[in-house]
């Protein structure tokens, strides 16, 4: 019962993430780069936490999750280790973003932000498929 439970919560985690990039686009087209930069994170954020719920396990805080998942996903080379230097840029860009008032936004680094999303949502989908079949 627990791993039906598992399943579905990554399947949740993973539609969150979706929205997320909804938002993304939405916000860039709207000229909001600082929100769209959180965006992006958040859904890389829900990404992870979507393959984490398959173990299950979660974490409180934001740096856990993305530490955890760099160390059995990303040096294990389940997902590739590019991707883990590029979730670590996004996560730093969306703390500028967030807190930092002398943050000058950048809309190229937020593209690159929400391609990052959009890529780890796509192999995230790919990981989910073969894992719940």
């Amino acid at each position: 019962m627990e791993n039906k439970v598992s399943k579905e919560l990554a399947w949740h985690r993973l539609e969150q993430a979706k929205e997320d990039i909804m938002a993304c686009d939405l916000l860039y087209n709207g000229k909001l780069y600082k929100s769209a930069n959180n965006r992006a994170y958040y859904a890389i954020f829900h990404s992870i936490r979507s393959v984490l719920a398959l173990e299950p396990i979660d974490f409180k805080r934001h740096k856990d999750v993305i530490a955890y998942f760099n160390k059995n996903y990303v040096n294990t080379e389940i997902f590739p280790k590019s991707i883990g230097r590029r979730i670590a840029r996004a996560n730093q860009v969306r703390e500028d973003s967030d807190y930092d008032d002398e943050f000058i936004v950048d809309p190229n680094n937020t593209l690159v932000q929400i391609n990052t999303a959009k890529e780890l949502v796509k192999l995230v989908e790919q990981y989910l498929n073969e894992k719940i079949e």
